[in-house]
């Protein structure tokens, strides 16, 4: 518990973060938690953990919330500024440059939300990356678009996972879209389409170090996931295979080179099948959606978002120390469901610890010592999910939790 109250505010564009907000005012800081209008007595928020809500229209206008916050500190002392929501970060960290506040700045989050200056970055420090090219001179395009076979994905700078990524498969079809999107189009990037196994990084990092990390890889690219419908599949892998050693490797160096200091991450690699060979594809300074975190405490008892607490508590000049953890297994299958309220009660192996209660979502995790018997599960269970629940409907986006 720190030796003065402080006061947290909590940006929050969604209803999420729900550990967060409790473990911070179990810690004995005073909670003030900033919302959009439309969320207003939703029922998911930990209302006894928030000491006060405000609220606004939208939380995407910088200077307003600027404002905002700016007059809410005049009579209230704001010691901290935490973005439960990705979409939040940048505000986030506009607001504590502006209060001078401890935390990460705009420099910096600007590498966790803007997929063109993460390229480049990483590109900087010898980071494999997909071949790309920000969306700005056509003949910088057009040369790229000789030199590199199609298909390529045209990406949002500052969307978040998966959402509006378009896989373009000949020139003609990237001009058309170009063309239809009008100014909005310096907001992308286009880069290569690289084929492989996509794995995800969960990183706990303090004064520059990765102190904790697993890796996880999907069952299926989420790209093909949000176009074509199906399951969502992740597992952690063993923790002493190549890959997972590989990539724990290769997520410290990223980190580095994007000047992260504190808190969590969740960063994705794509493992190419053309080379074997590890290629960065993005990041994101917070916890893991589509229930990671679930499946991370399941399997080791650690919950990210309660440690991201502590440690914005904590501050620069804190203390912060991990938990003792376990060391087992756990991956989670997810899908969008024909039923309104699905029945898993036929899913009751001793693995399964946990069932999924969200309409029109059917979703288990599961988890165990041995990694072998976890991926085995899953992969029945994926299968078993498509005949008794899954709803053709692509619409991955919709399971963001």
């Amino acid at each position: 518990m720190p030796n003065q109250q402080i006061t947290v505010l909590c940006l929050a564009g969604d209803v999420k973060g729900q550990r967060l907000i409790t473990e911070c005012k179990q810690e004995g800081c005073r909670v003030f938690v900033l919302t959009r209008e439309s969320l207003k007595g939703d029922p998911g928020w930990p209302t006894a953990d928030v000491d006060e809500f405000f609220y606004m229209h939208t939380l995407t206008k910088k200077d307003d919330v600027i404002n905002a916050v700016s007059y809410l500190a005049r009579t209230q002392q704001i010691d901290r500024i935490i973005p439960l929501d990705e979409f939040d970060l940048e505000i986030a960290a506009a607001l504590r440059e502006h209060l001078r506040l401890p935390g990460m700045g705009e420099t910096t989050a600007r590498y966790f939300r803007d997929k063109l200056a993460m390229r480049m970055a990483a590109h900087d420090k010898s980071i494999l990356s997909p071949a790309f090219v920000p969306v700005v001179n056509y003949e910088v395009i057009r040369h790229f678009t000789e030199q590199i076979p199609p298909p390529w994905v045209l990406k949002p700078r500052s969307q978040g996972g998966a959402a509006g990524i378009r896989k373009i498969h000949h020139a003609d079809e990237l001009w058309h879209h170009l063309e239809m999107m009008g100014d909005e189009q310096s907001h992308c990037v286009l880069e290569q389409f690289v084929p492989g196994d996509i794995f995800h990084v969960d990183a706990i990092t303090i004064d520059g170090k990765v102190i904790y990390a697993d890796v996880s890889r999907y069952g299926r690219p989420p790209l093909e996931i949000i176009q074509n419908g199906g399951i969502f599949l992740t597992c952690l892998q063993k923790r002493n295979s190549l890959d997972s050693l590989a990539l724990k490797e290769l997520n410290q160096k990223l980190l580095s080179s994007f000047g992260f200091r504190r808190g969590v991450t969740h960063t994705e690699f794509i493992k190419s099948h053309a080379d074997g060979k590890f290629y960065f594809l993005e990041t994101a300074a917070r916890v893991g959606g589509a229930y990671i975190a679930d499946v991370i405490e399941h399997a080791t008892g650690i919950n990210l978002w309660t440690e991201w607490a502590k440690i914005e508590i904590a501050g620069e000049k804190g203390n912060y120390k991990l938990p003792e953890h376990l060391e087992n297994y756990a991956g989670i299958v997810l899908c969008l469901a024909q039923q309104e309220w699905p029945d898993l009660s036929a899913y009751n192996d001793p693995e399964v610890v946990y069932k999924i209660h969200k309409k029109q979502h059917a979703g288990l995790i599961a988890a165990s010592p041995d990694p072998a018997r976890l991926q085995v599960l899953l992969e029945n269970y994926s299968w078993r999910f498509s005949n008794d629940f899954l709803a053709s409907a692509p619409q991955y986006d919709k399971i963001e939790r």
